[in-house]
């Protein structure tokens, strides 16, 4: 198919070059999923407000909520590694300490009881149904430091929570992590740094560059040329999955965190309206052989 011309916006499924449908990676040249280029996702504030206007007026923090009913499974591949992965499965959910919601790591609390669990160091993801994950950097004393509104600032976790419930996010990225002081000082010494000269697009790379200090968490961090290095396995239920391919672990992130956003059920639909016109395509392939020799 050779190298695409990187859109500005984001594409729908349909109109995305992915993998094959079932799963299973066959070699067919480059496959291409979303490019998100001067973009970002971390405008918090808007968003929220239009997700409670989505649900008919009610505040969606306030809302009950099953990450195994609104979470997107799904897991991210470096070439052949497995750098990131969130699933429910048994096999890959261990039970925690404290833990009566049988959900391990991907268990979710209130602030306050957060405030119990974190230490230094620790990242933490606040979820709620519609809205953007939120990440923040435990850095002790009650207190954490995340990217806002195109801005670092230092709060109280319990501030930064608005209201939403959380989890200690340090198993899900499976990079070598750097020493806890390490990761605070990297995390406080950017309070106050905004606008143009941030390097990161939304607050999960910002708290996950302060953990692992990798550049491919930044803006610009990769060229986004040569063949895709980067997949994003999204599981489908039955032992079925989709996957999509991307230049830049960036791009991949902004793509994982639109699929948080809408939500489970949503991406499930689209994907399945996506798969069913290929394989009715494929289908009518097969019942015009002569068709589709003519194309080749």
């Amino acid at each position: 198919m050779g190298n695409q011309v990187e859109k500005l916006t984001h594409l729908n499924y349909k109109e995305v070059p992915t993998a094959d449908p079932t799963g299973m990676d066959r070699d067919e040249g480059p496959r291409i999923g979303v490019s998100y280029i001067f973009s970002n996702d971390d405008d918090e504030l808007e968003q929220q407000q239009d997700s409670v206007h989505d649900l008919g007026g009610e505040n969606p923090a306030l809302q009950p909520y099953d990450p195994q009913l609104h979470e997107v499974e799904c897991s991210v591949y470096y070439r052949d590694e497995c750098i990131y992965q969130k699933s429910f499965s048994e096999e890959d959910t261990q039970l925690e300490e404290g833990d009566e919601g049988g959900g391990g790591h991907l268990s979710t609390y209130t602030p306050e009881n957060l405030l119990n669990r974190c230490k230094p160091g620790d990242l933490v993801e606040f979820v709620c149904q519609a809205q953007y994950p939120h990440w923040v950097v435990y850095v002790g004393d009650f207190q954490v430091v995340h990217l806002h509104r195109l801005e670092v600032v230092n709060s109280f976790l319990t501030d930064a929570s608005q209201g939403r419930r959380g989890r200690i996010a340090n198993r899900l990225y499976r990079y070598k992590p750097l020493s806890p002081a390490v990761v605070v000082r990297n995390a406080l010494e950017q309070v106050g740094c905004k606008d143009r000269d941030l390097s990161w697009r939304n607050s999960e790379c910002f708290a996950a560059w302060c953990r692992y200090g990798k550049r491919e968490f930044k803006i610009g961090g990769e060229l986004r040329i040569g063949k895709q290095p980067y997949r994003l396995q999204i599981r489908l239920g039955d032992k079925r999955s989709h996957t999509l391919e991307f230049q830049s672990l960036e791009d991949l992130i902004m793509e994982k965190r639109r699929n948080d956003q809408i939500g489970k059920a949503a991406v499930i639909q689209e994907l399945s309206s996506h798969l069913q016109a290929a394989e009715e395509e494929e289908e009518e392939d097969h019942h015009h052989p002569g068709a589709q020799t003519a194309v080749e």
